[in-house]
């Protein structure tokens, strides 16, 4: 087992700090890592056995339970019940002593977990420094701010003033289009390190067809509203924000999901300011789509001249993306399609032969075209159905990325199948590659230079009212669309 503990001094008087800790979902007001919580069944924040649901920016997915709970002594203990990242038996303490002087207040964060071999330094780190210093630092700034000393009882931490309505895609339950419903929903103020936007163009991903369907679900609290990507006007500053001004045009592309809709209270850790020459509409199709091509070809396994690139899905709107940026690096560009139409596009965006098939056959094409080489790349939105194919498809040495999952999530990849070509297999998320805030603005920036020099134009295949969402997913998993989705608020 491992043990990580940490120590700080926090300046302010143990009540106080205490009052913020003892609301087991507060961590949504003051560390930074989070980027959504809610507290199970409508339970209590403060009651024993409650269950917290939340997600960090960099994607991962955890639950965790409340212990212990001691006003008398100051201690609280939880342990981890669910979590996308390896951290086994995990349980915490967090302990608060009062510092002689009375105004200060001594805090002691501790746990105990196991991991897989070869990431007891890594995870061990990231506790330590990335959630306990951190979350040290953080909590001083919160209590910092104006009126956060006064505290001694606690609201429930995802309740603020609200400042007026919106109209929202909502789903109460998880299955086909017909969960969505439109209504009318409470806006909330924003708080200090927030904004309010105003939607002005919303992008639709096959990331939000995994969160209605629920294979994703853990991403949306229930009743919500899904979507990641949107662009907007910034209409409402939160205490303290100086990084945006109102009247900004701002685009986003990350969780909390909540995008579907026409005004939203978000974060400013994820916005990002757009330049003039690029429109709301085009932000909205290209910030998942086009930072999702920029990772995929310079950040993975970067893509060079002479090449082969195996593009699956090469009509879609990371497809046709991939399709012009690898070309332009020099790439040769082999792209998988659904129809004859859609091969007719590909091929105009830089897929020099694109195959037509509905039943994921394309190896035999694949391994022709290359003299019986293979490919040196294959991007994988398509998952379970094309898994046999893939590894015929590819070369000796030769890197498979599977980045989404279309037909359904791969089974599990036996080690020794890779081995047979020395295939090494990637499984990147965008959002923890878009966690650091200079990464985001530096991959954006890459996609916005790249739209202004011609490298990559993008493609909006069709658009929808709100209000037609459902249509919207309809259209997208009907195999008939091309390039992105866009909804119209």
């Amino acid at each position: 087992m491992i043990r990580v503990t940490r120590s700080s001094v926090i300046d302010a008087p143990i009540e106080r700090v205490w009052a913020v800790l003892r609301d087991f979902n507060s961590h949504i007001d003051w560390h930074p890592a989070i980027a959504h919580s809610e507290i199970e069944n409508g339970e209590k924040p403060d009651q024993v056995g409650c269950v917290r649901a939340f997600s960090l920016k960099n994607g991962a997915v955890l639950r965790e339970q409340l212990l212990t709970l001691s006003d008398e002594n100051y201690v609280s203990t939880y342990c981890i019940l669910d979590s996308t990242i390896p951290l086994k038996r995990y349980v915490a303490t967090v302990k608060l002593s009062p510092v002689t002087d009375g105004n200060r207040t001594f805090w002691h964060w501790e746990s105990t977990f196991s991991t897989p071999p070869g990431m007891e330094a890594e995870l061990s780190n990231a506790v330590g420094t990335g959630v306990y210093e951190t979350g040290f630092k953080a909590l001083q700034e919160y209590l910092r701010r104006p009126g956060a000393n006064n505290k001694t009882t606690k609201a429930p931490a995802n309740v603020s003033t609200p400042t007026g309505t919106a109209h929202s895609i909502m789903m109460s339950r998880h299955g086909g289009s017909e969960v969505f419903s439109f209504a009318e929903t409470t806006l909330r103020s924003p708080q200090a390190g927030q904004v309010t936007l105003k939607h002005t163009a919303i992008g639709v991903n096959y990331i939000d067809v995994y969160v209605r369907n629920g294979l994703y679900g853990a991403l949306i609290e229930l009743p919500g509203t899904p979507g990641m990507e949107a662009a907007g006007v910034v209409t409402v500053l939160g205490p303290g924000v100086t990084e945006f001004a109102v009247g900004d045009r701002v685009a986003y592309a990350c969780p909390p999901v909540g995008a579907y809709t026409t005004a939203r209270t978000m974060d400013i850790g994820q916005l990002v300011k757009l330049p003039a020459n690029i429109s709301d509409d085009i932000a909205a199709a290209v910030m998942l789509k086009g930072m999702s091509a920029e990772y995929l070809l310079h950040r993975i396994r970067p893509v060079k001249a002479g090449d082969t690139v195996l593009v699956h899905a090469a009509a879609g709107g990371v497809g046709l993306l991939l399709c012009q940026w690898a070309s332009r690096l020099g790439a040769k560009v082999i792209g998988t399609v659904s129809s004859e139409a859609k091969a007719q596009l590909a091929a105009e965006n830089g897929c020099g032969l694109p195959i037509v098939t509905r039943d994921y056959h394309f190896a035999d094409a694949v391994l022709e075209a290359t003299g019986g080489k293979g490919a040196d790349i294959v991007f994988d939105g398509l998952g379970k159905l094309a898994f046999e194919e893939n590894l015929r498809a590819l070369a000796l040495c030769s890197h498979w990325v599977s980045f989404g999952q279309a037909s359904g999530p791969h089974d599990a990849v036996a080690l020794e199948r890779l081995g047979s070509k020395s295939i090494a297999l990637s499984r990147p998320v965008l959002f923890h590659y878009t966690a650091d805030l200079d990464t985001l603005k530096q991959m954006a920036s890459n996609v916005f230079a790249a739209i202004r020099a011609g490298v990559i134009q993008p493609h909006i295949g069709a658009r929808f009212p709100l209000v037609e969402a459902a249509k919207a997913h309809d259209f997208l998993e009907s195999r008939a669309s091309t390039g992105a989705i866009i909804l119209e608020p």
